[in-house]
C-alpha cells in the first residue's frame, strides 16, 4: 500500500516538495463534524496544509494554522505534529455554497477575503515561533503561499483541493507544496514555475489514481527527484474525559457547586474532533474536591 505522505528533494538539492493524499483524514473529519460542502472544502484544504507544513518539522514538534476570515464559515484551526498526525475544526460546519464561476466549491465565499492567517510552530524551544500574514484571496493555498513567502521568507508553491460528492462524502483531498532554497538557479526557477502553471488539479490527479509520489513526479518529473521520507497520515485527537477534567477543575468552586446542583451533571464536547464526554453528579463532586484542595 502506498504511503499518503511523501517528502523529496529535487533539482540537486535546491527545491524541497512534498504532497500528500489526505482523503480519508478528510473523509474522517467530514464525519465527526458534520460539515456541509463549502466548509468540508475549507477545513479539508487547511487539514491538507497542516500535514504538508508538519512534513517539515520533527515527529515531536507541533504547529497550529488558523485562518480567521470574514466569510460565513468563520474560523479554520488545524493542528498537525511531525508524525503525520492532525486535528482541525472550522467554526461553522454547515456551510453551503452555489459553485463559483469555475464551477467548483465556492471557499473564497465560505473563507472571506479579509481576514488573518496565523501560524505557529512549537519546536521544543524556549519559546514557540508565531508569524502571521492577511489573507489574500480565501482559497487557502495562495493565503498561506503568501504567508510562507512574507512571513518566513520562503519562496513557495502550493495546491490543495477537496472534492466533495452530492451527498457530502468526501471523494478526494489533498496537497501538494514547493519550496525554493536560496541557490536554486534562475533556469530551475523557471522550470519549477511553468510546472506550476501547468499542473492538473490536485483532484484531478487524485481522481486519475496517482498517489502522492506519482503528483510529485508530474510536478517535477521522476528524472529529477529524490525521495527523502514516506508516512502515513491521520486525522487524530489526544483529548481525553480526563483532559476535560482538568479543566473543569480549573473553574471557580462556585460554579462548580452551581453546575452540580442546578443540573447535576455536565458535558464537554471537544472542538476538534467533536467527541462529547458525560460527567456524572459524583464525577464533579470529585472534580470539585480536587479543585477545593489546589
Amino acid at each position: 500500500m502506498s504511503k499518503e505522505l511523501i517528502k523529496a528533494i529535487a533539482f540537486d538539492n535546491t527545491i524541497r516538495i512534498a504532497a500528500v493524499d489526505a482523503t480519508e483524514v478528510v473523509r474522517e473529519a467530514q464525519r465527526a463534524h458534520d460539515t456541509w460542502q463549502a466548509s468540508t472544502a475549507a477545513l479539508g484544504r487547511t487539514l491538507a496544509a497542516g500535514l504538508l507544513f508538519g512534513s517539515d518539522i520533527k515527529d515531536d514538534a507541533r504547529l497550529a494554522i488558523k485562518i480567521a476570515g470574514d466569510g460565513p464559515a468563520g474560523k479554520i484551526v488545524v493542528m498537525a505534529d511531525g508524525s503525520g498526525e492532525v486535528k482541525g475544526y472550522v467554526d461553522q460546519p454547515h456551510i453551503s455554497l452555489p459553485e463559483n464561476d469555475q464551477n467548483k466549491i465556492d471557499v473564497k465565499g465560505a473563507v472571506g477575503t479579509n481576514g488573518m492567517v496565523t501560524v505557529t510552530k512549537d519546536l521544543g524551544l524556549k519559546e514557540p515561533f508565531s508569524g502571521q500574514s492577511p489573507i489574500v484571496s480565501g482559497e487557502i493555498a495562495e493565503d498561506l503561499t503568501y504567508y510562507l513567502t512574507v512571513s518566513e521568507q520562503t519562496p513557495s508553491a502550493m495546491g490543495l483541493g477537496v472534492l466533495v460528492n452530492p451527498d457530502e462524502s468526501v471523494e478526494n483531498a489533498g496537497g501538494w507544496m514547493i519550496q525554493v532554497i536560496p541557490d536554486a538557479s534562475e533556469e530551475t526557477i523557471e522550470q519549477v514555475e511553468t510546472a506550476v502553471a501547468n499542473v492538473p488539479a490536485i483532484t484531478t490527479m487524485l481522481s486519475e489514481g496517482k498517489t502522492a509520489t506519482e503528483i510529485i513526479f508530474e510536478l517535477l518529473g521522476e528524472e529529477n527527484v529524490k525521495i527523502l521520507d514516506e508516512r502515513s497520515v491521520a486525522f487524530k485527537c489526544d483529548c481525553s474525559k480526563a483532559h476535560f477534567a482538568r479543566g473543569l477543575a480549573t473553574l471557580p468552586v462556585e460554579d462548580l457547586d452551581t453546575i452540580i446542583e442546578e443540573d447535576g451533571e455536565a458535558e464537554t464536547v471537544c472542538h476538534f474532533c467533536n467527541q462529547a464526554y458525560h460527567y456524572s453528579k459524583e464525577e464533579l463532586e470529585a472534580i470539585r474536591e480536587e479543585a477545593n484542595h489546589k
